[in-house]
């Protein structure tokens, strides 16, 4: 009785693990599907079966193996199992187009480089003396012809008092040669006077003019001495040092202050060898600083040799500097515009790869797929500027990952 037990319950597990193996596939090999799959149950017993395939055929339990229809080839890449899946499809998949015209496409390149200023002017005494007096500080901008520094002026007050009473003298004395010369000519006139008589007051009234001229030179350079006491600014910009102080003896050249002109400003960078026959003076440019300020320009100069260490060539680059915002040498980049080439403004949500993992853009022609390889030539924030398309292109822009080369589509266009 108890043998008769056994029996039955080893064939009631029998039963039940035949059942679960039935439901698995046992891979031998790594060859993959349909090409080295065995159920378990064939594994054990082999293809002619045995006990356990003949208990569970009885059993009712067997499972039946269906091939999966139109399965893939696990030997094909994804790219071409799309295409053949878009071939299959037919003529009834849609896409969406949206048409690109060529554009021109600003060619720039970026530089790097500092802000400096245009000039740093030294202004200097005209005369010596000892200063009386400083109208600036340092950093203050100041205004072409704005008072700097001020000189004693010792006795040049005094020389141009002078001046003017020998010019005065010099006048009372033309007036009277004129006055003797009229005079004679009247006389003359009526014969009471010789005609030879004229001659002397002639040229006495020409005495007379030049010492006139004289007193009027003495007297002009006297104000200009005067006005040399003060010293004002030859151009305009911001207050550096080094700057005099009340008391110092500035001799005749002696700096008052150093003024560094900030309107209009340079930007100083290089260009490359490689790019050095696209840059042309007029260029123009925008500047923007390591601090966020921004400015536009042009380019005023371009080195016709290279630095022997970095064999660049060193450009410089003018822009307007409106109450001296940008300050002298601050990190700067500046983009300049070579011109313009024929592209594509491109979204980069068009772009897709070939069965060759090719980048390009699918478009519709004649009612078919066509795929473009493109080459990029410049990102932007508006998108991704292109070559390699038609003039205009009407590109697929929802769907692409979906279509083949060659394949017939329902292309619905939109704006």
């Amino acid at each position: 009785m108890r043998v008769f037990k056994s029996y039955g319950l080893a064939l009631i597990l029998i039963v039940i693990f035949a059942g679960w193996f039935l439901t698995g596939i046992l891979v031998q090999g790594g060859k993959g599907p349909e090409e080295g799959e065995k159920s378990v149950v064939e594994a054990l017993e082999g293809k002619d079966g045995g006990p356990l395939t003949s208990a569970v055929e009885g059993s009712g339990l067997a499972l039946e193996h269906h091939e999966a229809e139109g399965a893939a080839d696990p030997a094909l890449s994804i790219a071409e199992r799309n295409a053949a899946a878009a071939k299959d499809a037919g003529p009834s998949r849609s896409v969406r187009t949206r048409t690109y015209t060529v554009q021109p496409m600003p060619m720039k390149v970026a530089l790097r480089g500092q802000t400096a200023a245009k000039a740093s002017v030294a202004a200097v005494a005209k005369t010596s003396d000892t200063v009386l007096s400083v109208a600036v500080v340092e950093g203050q901008v100041v205004a072409q012809g704005d008072l700097l520094c001020t000189l004693d002026a010792g006795t040049r007050q005094a020389g141009v008092n002078q001046a003017k009473a020998a010019l005065a003298q010099a006048d009372a004395a033309l007036t009277k040669a004129r006055n003797d010369l009229k005079t004679n000519e009247a006389l003359r006139a009526k014969d009471l006077a010789s005609a030879n008589s004229g001659e002397a007051f002639a040229a006495a009234l020409s005495a007379a003019e030049a010492n006139h001229e004289a007193a009027t030179v003495a007297l002009e350079k006297a104000m200009v001495d005067l006005s040399d006491i003060e010293i004002r600014a030859t151009v305009p910009g911001a207050i550096q040092r080094p700057l005099a102080k009340v008391g110092d003896m500035l001799s005749m050249g002696g700096t008052c202050a150093s003024i560094v002109q900030l309107d209009p400003m340079l930007f100083v960078g290089a260009v490359p060898q490689s790019r050095i026959d696209l840059a042309k003076l007029g260029l123009e440019a925008e500047i923007k600083t390591i601090n966020g300020a921004t400015a536009k320009g042009r380019v005023t100069y371009i080195a016709v040799s290279s630095d022997p260490a970095t064999r660049s060539f060193a450009v410089e680059i003018e822009f307007p500097n409106p109450e001296g915002r940008i300050k002298d040498g601050l990190t700067a980049e500046a983009t300049v515009t070579l011109g313009t080439i024929p592209a594509h403004l491109l979204p980069q949500s068009v772009m897709t790869l070939d069965s060759n993992g090719d980048l390009g853009v699918q478009s519709v022609e004649d009612g078919k797929v066509v795929f473009h390889k493109i080459t990029i030539l410049q990102d932007s924030i508006d998108g991704v500027w292109v070559t390699g398309l038609p003039a205009k292109t009407d590109i697929i822009v929802l769907g692409q990952e979906y279509v083949a080369q060659g394949q017939q589509v329902d292309a619905t266009r939109v704006e």
